[in-house]
């Protein structure tokens, strides 16, 4: 097996032991670029030489961290100072920050490798689409707005990824190429250096190819107890499962998901019951996009003023309000979330995670959009850690995931119960041949 097929946990153990060098996994990675990026379009960014020249440095040197040695893909929005930060806009083509985003900084001084940027909806927030295709599939999309990311670890391209979410960009890419990701209690991970859509729900994440390559990535964040939690006895896990107050948008596959999900962790010995969430909770949906759009004003105002007519349209509707959007709504909507907070918390306490839709079902056709957040958006603004675990395909062949959730500020405690039921729950991941 080539390196590049590697998670990035079983890499990671190999260059400790000495069996395989950071550059021999790059140098593999580069070359499934260049054998298959042609048509799955991941990357709008590479550095072959400056990535060949890290690898072969930190191959001269212990280890400086949990991410020591291994490929990193950066979503083109999060700002690199080595390399062009474009948000996928025409207005930003040659950019170049003069620092490393907080995240990014984190992850070269533990001991990654960033190979280069990563396709993006036009700042991670609307506009034009990135080109990426479905690596399974290329006439349909990745989703998005993390698409090139997503498709590169799920292609086998690089082994781990940054992502963002504000609605659901991060879990349901993940669902549609297959792959694991995490998106951290908000806050937990330092948004400086990454381009806002909404201050208040713009959440960093990031992509692997289990749960144990997130936890590497959560270590390196140091993220409150990772790695001291063990993966709990299935048997003894109480797993609550919900449709959510969305339930009229799911597709098939999607529904097929969660039903095999739900029936492969109750077969595994786990408990596992249906809970319904209270009406306020309805109302979510509508607060996560009132927020998006009213943060857009204050995010999108300089560039406005900027570039004029040259910004795209959706982004200048924000800042003119199109939506007129009023003080009076933008409080109940806030008001409304912090309402949810704590009684999520407090309705799911008797539980260990929550199993939810990461996506309706498959991945959109290709230039049609980037999937429909519908059952992501009350997770972020409900500002909780969710966990992507690949489940099963739909009928067009595509990969359909599920989401664990867990309360505030238990990413370790829902990561250790991810590692117990991914071998459950991800019974189908398409194979990827080399």
């Amino acid at each position: 097996m080539q390196p590049c097929f590697l998670t990035a946990a079983d890499a990671a153990k190999a260059i400790s032991k000495g069996t395989l060098t950071s550059e021999a996994l790059v140098r593999s990675c580069l070359e499934r670029i260049e054998e298959r990026d042609a048509d799955v379009k991941a990357w709008l960014y590479l550095d072959k030489d400056r990535a060949i020249a890290a690898a072969r440095e930190l191959d001269k040197r212990s280890s400086i961290g949990p991410l020591h040695g291994l490929p990193f893909g950066v979503k083109d929005m999060i700002e690199t100072a080595d390399m062009p930060t474009t948000h996928n806009s025409p207005l930003f083509q040659g950019f170049r920050p003069a620092r490393d985003a907080a995240c990014v900084s984190v992850a070269r001084h533990s001991g990654a490798v960033v190979l280069g940027k990563t396709d993006t909806s036009e700042f991670a927030a609307g506009g034009r689409l990135a080109a990426t295709r479905n690596p399974k599939n290329f006439a349909y999309g990745a989703g998005g707005s993390s698409s090139g990311s997503s498709a590169a670890v799920g292609d086998r391209q690089v082994q781990l990824a940054f992502g963002t979410q504000t609605g659901g960009s991060l879990i349901r890419p993940a669902s549609f190429n297959g792959i694991y990701g995490l998106k951290p209690t908000w806050g937990t991970v330092s948004p400086e250096g990454a381009k806002h859509c909404s201050y208040t729900l713009d959440t960093i994440g990031w992509y692997g190819r289990s749960v144990a390559d997130l936890s590497l990535v959560a270590s390196a964040f140091r993220l409150h107890d990772v790695g001291n939690v063990s993966a709990p006895d299935v048997s003894k896990l109480r797993i609550a499962w919900c449709r959510t107050p969305f339930w009229d948008k799911i597709e098939p596959a999607g529904e097929k998901a969660l039903q095999l999900a739900r029936e492969r962790v109750a077969k595994a010995g786990a408990k596992i019951t249906e809970i319904i969430l209270p009406e306020p909770f309805s109302k979510m949906a509508d607060a996560v996009n009132l927020i998006m759009a009213a943060e857009g004003l204050p995010v999108f105002l300089n560039a406005s003023l900027e570039f004029g007519d040259r910004l795209h349209k959706e982004f200048r509707d924000r800042v003119e309000n199109s939506m007129g959007i009023t003080p009076a709504m933008l409080v109940a909507a806030h008001d409304l979330a912090a309402e949810c907070r704590p009684a999520f918390e407090k309705f799911c306490s008797e539980f260990d995670a929550v199993l939810a839709p990461a996506g309706p079902g498959e991945a959109p056709e290709a230039n049609t959009g980037v999937g429909n957040p519908i059952f992501n958006g009350m997770w972020t603004l409900l500002r909780v850690p969710c966990l992507a675990v690949p489940c099963t395909t739909g009928p067009k062949g595509l990969p359909v995931g599920i989401q664990l959730v867990g309360p505030r500020y238990s990413d370790a405690r829902l990561l250790a119960i991810g590692e117990a039921l991914a071998p459950v729950i991800d019974l189908e991941t398409p194979e990827w041949k080399p």
